[in-house]
């Protein structure tokens, strides 16, 4: 068991990460407090957009997004191919649309700073929008088309790579709370709800917003986390509505999912753990995605839900070694898990198995915070 690595935590970080460690031979026992990925991943829209989403003060985390997106489409063929199963990949781009004046100066601030770091957008006016997207607000004046984003249907990936998580021989522990992680710097440990304690060759929490709730580690090892509130809805294509490509206003975005799913998000709340729909927010999505789209005013709604979102203090993902010995992280992803879920996977499964990694978790390492900050790249 000493070269078994003990997983905490069962969405989109935690099975892919476990998925690249067992088809390259390493032994994984994953453990998830309750259906692994059925929390926080499968509530997410699945759009991978990092041109669109572009931050003015977040270039390391868009190069890290950005190189995660290019990664996407290998990766999806390795999760289809060891589970059999399709998990709709989409590259039709996304628009981001302006629907009054405002909206139209800060969208065109956001055009000259993609421009400036050379992305590959396009200008377009409400004319030329409604030629790519019909279904578009006929009074919007303008808007980015962001060919490069693309999306992918969320649900469908995790059922996809738990399969195939196990498919290659992974362990899987649901409705199994790890409440103790125990740092050893040759055989770490959990403890789970029920008092059993696990030995392995390495930890890594992947818990989501559960991961500062631990016990064991010492406070400088403790993700600094905390969950970001966001209610979301889900439409029901009916003809002859048939939008087509990922539409992001001013107020709310619009994914529309080959099996004629339209999922519409989201609000950002500091609610704590509360995860109440309040008729609030449905409102303010409902007008926000009216506004750009009004074709989804008559179409039927399937499900409403509130998640939470994985937050550290600057909103970047903790990737990589903790102060803790034998303990990783990869945690805090925010608003991108489901975006960064290659590059993640990937990079810590190369550090857990190997102890090197490339550049790319440098900027993200979970000791930023604790002024104890250092190389992921075992000496």
């Amino acid at each position: 068991m000493e070269d078994r690595v003990l997983v905490v935590g069962g969405g989109t970080i935690g099975l892919a990460t476990g998925f690249e460690l067992v088809r390259q031979g390493t032994p994984v026992t994953l453990f998830e407090r309750n259906d692994a990925g059925r929390g926080t991943s499968w509530q997410a829209a699945g759009m991978l957009a990092p041109d669109a989403e572009i931050g003015f003060e977040e270039l390391s985390l868009y190069g890290l997004n950005r190189e995660s997106l290019r990664r996407w489409p290998d990766f999806a063929r390795r999760v289809e191919a060891a589970s059999g199963m399709d998990v709709d990949y989409r590259d039709e781009g996304t628009l981001i649309v302006a629907d009054d004046r405002d909206s139209a100066e800060a969208l065109r601030r956001l055009f000259e700073f993609q421009e400036e770091q050379g992305l590959d957008v396009d200008w377009l006016t409400g004319e030329e929008a409604r030629e790519i997207e019909p279904f578009l607000a006929p009074r919007l004046t303008a808007a980015i088309f962001c060919p490069s984003d693309h999306q992918v249907d969320n649900r469908r990936f995790l059922e996809a790579t738990r399969t195939a998580f196990e498919a290659e021989g992974g362990t899987l522990h649901e409705q199994t709370p790890v409440e103790v992680v125990q740092p050893d710097p040759d055989a770490p440990a959990v403890v789970t709800a029920d008092g059993e304690r696990v030995e392995g060759g390495q930890v890594l929490v992947a818990a989501g917003v559960w991961s500062r709730d631990l016990d064991g580690l010492t406070p400088e090892a403790q993700p600094p986390v905390r969950p970001v509130k966001g209610q979301m809805l889900q439409l029901r294509r009916k003809t002859p509505f048939d939008l087509q490509h990922v539409v992001r206003g001013p107020d709310a975005y619009l994914a529309p999912k080959s099996d004629g799913r339209i999922v519409m998000g989201a609000t950002s709340e500091e609610m704590g753990f509360d995860t109440t729909v309040t008729a609030g927010g449905l409102y303010d999505l409902l007008e926000g995605g009216w506004e750009v789209v009004p074709g989804i005013y008559d179409l039927p709604v399937d499900e409403t839900w509130a998640g939470l979102r994985p937050a550290s203090r600057d909103h970047a993902p903790l990737l990589g070694r903790t102060g803790a010995p034998g303990v990783c992280m990869a945690t805090g992803h925010y608003r991108h898990g489901i975006l960064l879920t290659p590059v993640t996977a990937e990079e810590m499964a190369r550090l857990l198995r190997t102890g090197e990694t490339s550049t790319w978790l440098e900027p993200f390492s979970p000791r930023r915070f604790s002024g104890t900050q250092s190389s992921n790249v075992s000496p």
